[in-house]
């Protein structure tokens, strides 16, 4: 064997020797209930979809089944103009205040694909808004009118007319839901600093104390 040939044939050997020996090293550091499996195995045993109910029939009793945020602890029917409510395809459900706080939910589950994502109908009649898919809703996008956990509202229509009508105001445009997905989680550093320094100042107020950890 040649001397280059012994370098290459040595120095491969010496490589491959030092990854199986990380590669064993790292096996025998893990705990003894861990196992080498693949991030998307891990939360599907230990991620946060498992903490969410199954329902088959989550528009029925809505309110009662989930009556407020998970995310931020508002009261739905209260905000049920910016309510969204999402069916991952595992048949669980997350049930939000507003978009902003779907957009948390969709990003903390991304192994669990949305099945359906309905949100509250704005121009509809009455106090309470009901929910509709919202691939077929226009969202109004308002920077001079703030939104639920937003500066900048979100608000969904059913009703195309109702939306461009809405967004009739100067600055507004109207929009579809991936687009207005995206524009929350742009907006969402900024959105998430003022929402921690109000709600900061108000724990203050009310004398509260940071919450305890686990």
């Amino acid at each position: 064997m040649n001397r280059r040939n012994f370098l290459i044939t040595t120095t491969t050997g010496a490589a491959f020797a030092g990854l199986a020996g990380t590669a064993a090293h790292a096996e025998m550091a893990m705990a003894p209930t861990e196992k080498p499996v693949s991030p998307m195995q891990w939360t599907d045993e230990n991620g946060l979809t498992r903490f969410l109910k199954v329902d088959t029939d989550p528009l029925t009793d809505e309110f009662e089944k989930y009556p407020r945020c998970p995310y931020c602890g508002m009261m739905r029917q209260m905000y049920s103009h910016t309510r969204h409510l999402i069916v991952y395809a595992n048949d669980t459900v997350d049930a939000t205040c507003s978009l902003h706080c779907a957009a948390i939910s969709l990003a903390l589950n991304m192994d669990a694909g949305p099945k359906a994502i309905y949100a509250g109908d704005a121009g509809a009649e009455g106090e309470v808004k009901p929910l509709a898919e919202t691939g077929a809703m226009t969202y109004v996008i308002d920077p001079g009118k703030p939104g639920t956990m937003t500066a900048v509202s979100k608000w969904a229509y059913a009703d195309a007319a109702k939306a461009e009508a809405a967004a009739s105001a100067a600055g507004a445009k109207t929009t579809a839901f991936d687009e207005a997905l995206t524009l929350a989680y742009l907006d969402m550093a900024k959105d998430t600093l003022a929402i921690r320094a109000r709600r900061g100042e108000k724990r203050k107020q009310m004398g509260m104390a940071m919450p305890a950890g686990n």
